[in-house]
């Protein structure tokens, strides 16, 4: 089956965050925008096959979450990441950083120390400060082959209290996808010191060939116990508007604490449409998804390979999955404050600041590569011609 990414697809006019406020975010209304972490893609056509039809009936009253919205997820869960998931682990949601949010309110009470890897997502910033709780920050160690976890620092910190960690798996912004020998070392880490794990997973499906996602839950029964895992067809199938989740508890004690915190929160009514999204795109999309991975990754290697000739004075960090790159651009002649206002002004470029991800981007801009090649070689160009006039 054939999936033409390449063919002109506009978003302009439909209220998009991504392409229709250029000039709230940016200044100015003709950048190309490559930031926020959607698709200019459509969804597979079962997906809007099945929202046609669904709408087609008239009627958007209170729906519930049936039994196939759940079992289409576990089949998922078992082809692409071998977890046996159990229909009693399930927990659904409107989404990830919902999740994370009421993860942190449930098992954790005001000043609790809760880590983060950084540079990371910085909702993740957010919800552990808007929820009053400590911020305890992990950052990840740079080096040639792409970002590792500081075991070390990781366990001094477990040592002193921490009581939750939120991990990005695969991580955003950095693009790794983690490595059993690191999940087995962190879990072992985690267990030893009694910290909760809620593992933000939302990535989990862009994968690069030669890699494989974990869910870090199914390797060790007693770390397993105590994680949360959070998934979402929003990032893999372009429907993050959508706003339908799912949470993965294993633990009966763990689970019914949240459900009972979360019904006291009004958190249990779905939304029709996406659940019928989430069904569609789950049972249907896996062509889509596989011929999709494989445009995301040929665009990663022609931005590499671009920027090597023509700008060499940046650097693309190694990526294994997701379709958002971290762009090294501390050897541009400017402060690493300066970065994000040249991309904007000289380059016309809307992309996401390094610091937005905490302290340690500094100097780096995130770049949503899942476009048609077209617009990113036209981005790389006016950033090419923007650089070589500095």
């Amino acid at each position: 089956m054939a999936f033409d990414f390449d063919a002109p697809f506009s978003r302009v006019g439909t209220d998009s965050v991504k392409w229709d406020i250029n000039e709230e975010i940016f200044g100015r209304s003709d950048v190309i925008p490559l930031w926020v972490a959607d698709m200019d893609f459509p969804a597979p056509k079962e997906v809007s096959e099945a929202l046609c039809a669904r709408a087609a009936h008239g009627a958007f009253g209170y729906t519930i979450y049936p039994e196939e919205f759940y079992d289409v997820f576990i089949n998922w869960a078992k082809n692409r990441y071998n977890w046996d998931i159990h229909r009693e682990w399930m927990v659904n949601s409107h989404g990830v950083v919902e999740a994370i949010n009421t993860a942190i309110q449930c098992f954790t009470t005001i000043n609790d120390p809760v880590l983060i890897q950084t540079p990371v997502y910085q909702p993740f910033f957010k919800s552990i400060r808007n929820n009053e709780r400590q911020l305890v920050t992990s950052p990840l160690i740079e080096t040639p082959a792409g970002y590792e976890m500081d075991f070390a620092d990781l366990e001094t910190k477990f040592a002193s209290g921490v009581k939750m960690m939120i991990l990005c798996s695969p991580h955003n912004p950095v693009g790794r996808v983690w490595r059993r020998d690191e999940l087995v070392r962190l879990a072992q880490l985690l267990v030893r010191y009694n910290v909760l794990l809620i593992s933000d997973e939302i990535h989990a499906d862009i994968i690069y060939p030669g890699y494989r996602q974990i869910p870090i839950a199914t390797l060790d029964e007693t770390l397993a116990r105590q994680c949360i895992t959070l998934y979402a067809p929003g990032k893999t199938f372009n429907i993050a508007g959508l706003t339908t989740a799912v949470t993965i508890i294993p633990d009966e004690e763990l689970r019914t604490q949240y459900c009972d915190f979360s019904n006291k929160m009004g958190e249990h009514i779905g939304n029709t449409l996406g659940i019928t999204a989430f069904i569609a795109a789950y049972k249907y999309g896996s062509p889509w998804l596989d011929a999709l991975n494989q445009y995301v990754w040929s665009n990663y290697q022609f931005v590499k390979h671009f920027v090597a000739e023509y700008i060499p004075q940046l650097r693309v960090t190694a990526q294994q999955g997701t379709f958002l790159l971290w762009l090294d651009c501390r050897n541009l002649p400017m402060k690493a404050t300066e970065c994000s206002r040249f991309f904007i002004d000289k380059a016309g470029l809307g992309l996401n600041d390094g610091t937005w991800f905490g302290k340690d981007g500094a100097g780096f801009m995130r770049m949503n590569i899942a476009c048609r090649r077209s617009l990113i070689q036209q981005a790389l160009e006016q950033l090419q011609n923007a650089v070589e006039h500095l």
